[in-house]
């Protein structure tokens, strides 16, 4: 038996397909900055931590750019608040890390 509203109700006939991409232009933002910390992660285990963290910080960055510029309703995952708090949250966090990656000075013997 089928409850209609249910989730077996909504893989009948002549229901819409699943979406598997973002609805939205901000939902693309945020895989880019996943995607970017995921690289950023990656040269921080198989490299020069330094440029891993300014990967991370660069998504951030871009993220914080990005949802300055989207309207409400396109920014998709990045849209949490207010813009100008989401935006600022972003970039502070990237800043952070660009500073903190420049600031650390270089540990002899490693």
């Amino acid at each position: 038996m089928v409850v209609p509203g249910s989730r077996a109700d909504d893989q009948g006939a002549g229901s819409p397909r699943r979406r598997w991409l973002p609805a939205h232009l901000g939902g693309y933002a945020y895989l880019a900055v996943l995607a970017a910390g995921a690289v950023g992660l990656w040269i921080v285990t198989t490299g020069d931590w330094r440029v891993g963290v300014r990967w991370m910080a660069a998504g951030l960055l871009g993220g914080a750019a990005v949802r300055l510029v989207l309207a409400e309703r396109q920014a998709g995952m990045l849209g949490v608040r207010n813009r100008y708090v989401d935006a600022g949250a972003l970039a502070a966090v990237g800043v952070a890390l660009l500073l903190l990656a420049s600031g650390i000075p270089e540990q002899p013997g490693m």
